[in-house]
């Protein structure tokens, strides 16, 4: 009897209040304050500036829907898999990375699937958006698709005919008393040599390990006809082994006139050579009698979102908003970064850029960097000493079989 009555006068107490139990949605609509989302976004240093502004876009575009505090910190892309797999919960809501840290990024469960990828992976280069894909599945949102190298050339020095084969760039370069420059001591370059020969290297299963038959005794092309190759060019009066800084050192002196690099110089070229600065794919190198296309390793860069995020809708938001057409094209105009996005990367602006269209132009001799951390050290050290003239004396094939050992350890 007493529940009865309780319940009556509960009934009578909320009948009384304003319209009953239930809160008044006009009210709470005038009364409720915005949410509050605080977040954390990661990019490299040099693009605070333009970062901070799209951040603010974003703010002011959404300002009506929350209240935001959305801060940039640098991090350094090719740092960010570590950093931030040493802490998830405490790392960025939304950072950019290199592509190549996707897989472990994705198995170590930093990353969900994204939700719309269809519309995502419609907007972008199918390159672009298969390095941003595991086992079929959208993890990320391509932001560039610039991360490759091709050759820079001084029309002075060489004429078009020239740079379309090494031997005729270091023929002209020697002829001038001037270098072609390329960065022997760096194993993503190395690879351009290998590339397209038959010759493989690659990711084991695993996902960690490598597989490598660069040092292979058989076949149209083998391990020894590289090596033997690469010793003739170290031979050249026009040939030195330079790193990127060292490269653009002799760019601004004048004593390089060609060299294999990326768009990041593409600005410091053009304001050293001016008219004279040239721009087109990787040339042609002699090896076993034949002419092979140099190759190259390419990639993206991509934005994430944590999946420990405590706003993961609104994260997301902002990756898409970051890598949407306006702000890849706001990139490029303020970076000179080459775009993801198909319209972008289509407009008549980038097409006259030398540089991304030389990058474009090598993607079809290039592919997606997928090797484990093995892989390095081992190149690095066969390419140094190829560059020296093998200082070392070293038979060849001991040497390719052990790089390729080293490659492949597990």
């Amino acid at each position: 009897m007493k529940k009865i009555v309780c319940s009556l006068l509960l009934g009578i107490l909320c009948a009384a209040s304003f319209t009953g139990c239930g809160r008044d949605p006009e009210t709470d609509s005038v009364d409720a304050s915005p949410q509050k989302i605080e977040m954390v976004v990661w990019g490299a240093e040099e693009d605070a500036e333009l970062m901070k502004r799209i951040i603010q876009d974003f703010q002011d575009k959404y300002q009506d829907q929350a209240e935001f505090r959305i801060s940039f910190e640098v991090q350094g892309e090719s740092q960010c898999k570590d950093v931030l797999l040493g802490g998830l919960e405490d790392g960025a809501d939304v950072f950019t990375f290199a592509d190549d840290q996707l897989n472990a990024l994705a198995a170590a469960g930093a990353l969900d699937p994204i939700e719309n990828a269809d519309e995502i992976i419609s907007e972008n280069l199918p390159s672009a958006a298969e390095a941003a894909t595991v086992n079929h599945q959208l993890y990320a949102y391509p932001l560039t698709a610039d991360n490759g190298y091709f050759l820079y050339y001084n029309k002075r020095y060489i004429s078009e005919k020239q740079v379309e084969t090494l031997d005729g760039i270091l023929e002209a370069a020697a002829a001038e008393g001037k270098l072609f420059a390329m960065d022997w001591s760096s194993a993503w370059y190395v690879y351009s040599f290998f590339g397209n020969t038959g010759l493989t290297v690659g990711l084991n299963d695993d996902g960690i390990t490598n597989y490598c038959t660069w040092n292979q005794t058989d076949g149209s092309i083998r391990g020894i006809d590289v090596a033997q190759a690469m010793l003739r060019i170290a031979a050249s009066p026009g040939f030195s082994s330079k790193t990127d800084e060292e490269f653009l050192d002799g760019v601004r002196d004048g004593s390089v006139v060609a060299g294999i690099s990326g768009v990041w110089n593409s600005v410091a070229v053009e304001e050293a050579w001016g008219d004279d600065a040239g721009a087109v794919k990787l040339p042609t190198y002699t090896c076993r009698g034949q002419q092979i296309q140099m190759a190259s390793f390419s990639g993206c860069k991509l934005i994430g979102v944590n999946a420990y995020s405590k706003y993961p809708e609104w994260a997301s938001r902002l990756a898409e908003w970051i890598t949407n057409e306006e702000n890849q094209q706001l990139r490029f105009e303020m970076r000179g970064q080459g775009p993801s996005n198909t319209a972008v990367a289509g407009s008549a602006e980038i097409q006259q850029s030398s540089a991304i269209a030389a990058l474009i132009e090598q993607s079809e001799y290039s592919q997606l960097q997928r090797i484990g951390g093995k892989f390095w050290d081992p190149v690095s050290n066969f390419a140094v000493n190829m560059a020296s003239g093998n200082s070392s004396g070293q038979d060849l094939q001991e040497q390719l079989d052990e790089m390729a050992e080293g490659v492949s350890a597990r």
